[in-house]
């Protein structure tokens, strides 16, 4: 396939291209330097002059805190931005696929939230991204899907695992929060997602909204302690980690206590698993010390 990806230095981006190549795919990456998605005929010229045989959208404003004062911002990329890339797509006949979050939830309750549940976002950058799903179904039948996920981690970028690694060098004791549960989820394994439902959305069979993560649930404290688990393979230190609630660590933007999503639906694709988190964080670990 020829796979054009919107979104150039982001850690899905950068997963896809790895992914793509990998496969024998063609990929190419349109990053903010090259257009923005809010530039909606900018967007239409792409895609007409890629002619790919798919499109994803990687494009995103992620920055959950800053989009609490960022509104305008977060709703033209993750809004506006989304519908420019779903109506070219369409206008086309092109399959499309468009990542979104498990922040379109509250995040109350025990069990998984499956892809009919109501969706209440607590903040900016969940309503935003809920509102670019909602431009994607206003546009009425075509060839795309939604993908949820949650919790993405890599080698690349700003990440939960980046960001304990550097944490853990200088720090013997560390305090994360225990009460939010959610699947994580490696960015490589959401391209290889990608990649596995890209034919069933081309023919049709596979449309609207899917859930896609980590094979087993865990909390924000047990993640961190996986990844110093992962880190001490390579004789990095392995802190004491402290579980605290959410209320001892205030942030400008709430977050889903329960972020669990219910992945059936993809699931019932033709080949479709969900991956173990962990040798994919093992993975994500050696590139990252590998990388210095």
């Amino acid at each position: 396939m020829k796979i054009l990806v919107f979104g150039r230095g982001g850690q899905l981006a950068l997963a896809m291209r790895d992914q793509g190549d990998a496969a024998g795919h063609t990929v190419t990456c349109l990053g903010r330097e090259s257009l923005s998605i809010a530039d909606g005929a900018a967007v239409a010229a792409a895609i007409a002059a890629h002619a790919p045989d798919l499109i994803v959208n990687a494009a995103a404003y992620t920055a959950v805190d800053k989009a609490e004062s960022e509104v305008e911002e977060a709703f033209a990329v993750n809004r506006d931005g989304t519908r420019h890339i779903a109506a070219a797509a369409k206008d086309a006949d092109i399959p499309f696929i468009h990542v979104s979050t498990d922040y379109v939830f509250e995040g109350g309750g025990e069990r998984a939230w499956r892809e009919d549940d109501a969706t209440a976002p607590l903040g900016v950058y969940g309503a935003s991204k809920l509102a670019g799903e909602q431009a994607i179904a206003e546009l009425g039948p075509a060839r795309n899907a939604v993908l949820r996920t949650s919790w993405v981690f890599s080698p690349y970028g700003a990440n939960f695992v980046r960001t304990m690694l550097r944490l853990g060098v200088d720090r013997p004791e560390l305090r994360v929060v225990a009460d939010q549960r959610g699947r994580p989820t490696a960015a490589h394994d959401i391209a290889d997602a990608i990649l596995l439902m890209a034919p069933f959305v081309g023919d049709g069979t596979a449309q609207g909204i899917f859930h896609f993560g980590g094979a087993e649930p865990t909390s924000w404290h047990a993640f961190a302690e996986a990844v110093f688990a992962s880190g001490a393979r390579h004789g990095r230190p392995v802190p004491k980690v402290h579980p605290i609630a959410t209320a001892d660590y205030p942030t400008p933007a709430k977050r889903p206590a329960n972020s669990v999503l219910a992945c059936d639906r993809y699931l019932a694709l033709p080949g479709a698993t969900l991956p173990d988190w962990r040798p994919s964080l093992d993975r994500a670990v050696d590139a990252l010390l590998a990388a210095g």
